[in-house]
């Protein structure tokens, strides 16, 4: 997430002084809708990066489940 912030200033910084002074006006809302963007897709990451932690989290407990169910039914002697 720290390189797409990265990439996302540098090609912010890039657009921004890359733009023509007769163009300035639309180039600064251009930027600046570029940066909402990513903002929005910063966001994004991070609720996606939540989510996965929570999947890993209920990943360990069915794998501790599973492990214990396995227990048990070798103790169960096979019926």
């Amino acid at each position: 997430m720290k390189r797409l912030s990265a990439l996302t200033a540098i090609f912010s910084l890039a657009l921004l002084t890359a733009a023509p002074a007769a163009e300035a006006p639309s180039a600064q809302q251009q930027a600046l809708q570029v940066l909402a963007v990513a903002k929005e897709v910063q966001g994004q990451q991070a609720a996606i990066a939540e989510n996965q932690a929570k999947i890993d989290a209920k990943l360990v407990t069915v794998a501790e489940a599973v492990r214990v169910a396995r227990i048990y039914s070798a103790r169960g002697g096979g019926k």
